[in-house]
């Protein structure tokens, strides 16, 4: 059987459930996710044992250690998961909500109402945890998901998969309305992108060529998880120690996701003091600094760092510092280089921090914390499906809400228009 004709079969499954899933009450969604919470304590090891056999083939084909944290359930991530499942069992079912109501001269009540996007195709690579994020948001959001991780994770990501499908199915939910693509060849991702009759959304999350490849070739829309190439502006008006502090926590706290910083841009007024302090520190955690002249200078152990450079997402412990003269010289820099992921200043100055919050066009925008935050969980979605770095329909993490569009309900006494 040829890959379109295997498609057309999962996006028909999905398409059936999606209608069924539209109409599921809130109580029966939360239901559903509570025993999918349940059922991920209960298989905890056999993910665990699944997800031991992805890291040890990751070993041995070379992996980094930013992949490796990646691609790792250990029992803190699967409490993550699990704590997640009943975050989003709390949060409000956004599916029927009325969002606007305009009442007419002739008497007819026009409402905008929320509703299901339909059927969410999500291709993501190394990250198991996104088959957990992806089925609670569709569930509670009344979407049917068609899932495709990547090979590198196909044990840990079945495992997971199959635990939540089959507590889904004893809880009442249709078998169709989660579903994994278990071959990872290229074929059945070329399939998805054509199935613009069956699939109503893809997201791709992964590197710059998926997202790209994606993109170029897709016939579904689509909206684009691009590389996180954040960056921290540290302004001559900062309190350096906060600035330490936050720089540190962007970049080595997590450095293998995409809210990671990226990119320190130093004040040039301030750089002899804290590019100093900062990269002794930096260092002792085994970040290797790439700079520009300025800073090589002062860095005396810093790496030279151009344009390309300037526009990698290291995913690792590396990051690019440049000295800058001004804001303006900072934010030139991060229109030319960033990708609108997210992006900070660490500033006491109340007027620069505004410029700084209206000219920098990214979809999340910080003064003073660090840019680990641009995270569902940690703006109070639960979880996020993505985050979206485009600016239709939905921008920044991608929770409930952003996964529902809408249509116009009019209710009439029988009006006919003249």
């Amino acid at each position: 059987m040829d890959s379109e004709t295997i498609m057309r079969g999962i996006t028909d499954r999905a398409r059936k459930a999606s209608c069924a899933l539209s109409v599921l009450s809130a109580d029966r969604k939360n239901s559903a996710l509570e025993a999918m919470a349940k059922a991920l304590e209960a298989s905890r090891d056999e993910i665990k044992k699944a997800n031991s056999i992805d890291l040890e083939e990751a070993e041995r084909s070379g992996k980094n250690k930013a992949f490796l944290d990646r691609l790792k359930l250990d029992d803190r991530r699967v409490d993550g998961m699990i704590s997640m499942f009943r975050d989003v069992k709390e949060l409000d079912d956004p599916v029927g909500a009325v969002m606007e109501e305009i009442k007419r001269p002739n008497g007819l009540v026009i409402q905008k109402i929320r509703v299901p996007i339909g059927v969410i195709g999500i291709i993501y690579e190394s990250r198991p945890n996104v088959t957990a994020d992806c089925v609670s948001l569709c569930l509670k959001s009344g979407n049917a998901v068609i899932l495709r991780g990547g090979s590198d994770a196909i044990n840990s990501n079945k495992a997971v998969f199959y635990a939540l499908k089959d507590a889904s199915v004893k809880a009442g939910i249709d078998e169709g309305a989660f579903i994994l693509v278990e071959d990872t060849s290229r074929q059945l991702v070329e399939a998805m992108l054509k199935a613009s009759g069956g699939i109503d959304l893809i997201m791709p999350r992964g590197g710059e060529s998926l997202i790209r490849s994606v993109s170029e070739n897709s016939r579904v829309p689509v909206i684009k998880h691009y590389k996180g190439l954040c960056h921290i502006y540290v302004d001559e008006s900062a309190d350096l120690d906060m600035a330490e502090e936050i720089c540190f926590n962007a970049k080595v706290q997590r450095p293998g996701v995409c809210n990671a910083m990226e990119t320190m841009l130093v004040n040039s007024r301030i750089a002899e003091e804290f590019l100093p302090r900062i990269a002794g520190r930096l260092s002792s955690a085994g970040v290797v600094l790439k700079g520009c002249p300025e800073t090589r200078k002062i860095v005396e152990n810093s790496e030279e760092a151009g344009e390309k450079e300037f526009s990698t997402e290291w995913l690792d412990l590396v990051l690019s510092v440049r000295v800058v003269d001004s804001m303006e010289q900072a934010i030139e820099h991060i229109e030319k280089f960033g990708s609108h992921h997210s992006d900070a200043i660490i500033t006491e100055d109340e007027r620069r921090a505004s410029e700084f919050v209206k000219r920098v066009d990214s979809s999340s925008v910080y003064v003073n914390a660090s840019t680990r935050f641009t995270d569902g969980g940690e703006f109070g979605k639960g979880a996020e499906i993505g985050i979206s770095t485009d600016k239709l329909h939905a921008r920044g993490p991608m929770g409930l809400e952003e996964l529902c569009t809408y249509k116009y309900v009019v209710r009439g006494t029988g009006q006919i228009r003249k």
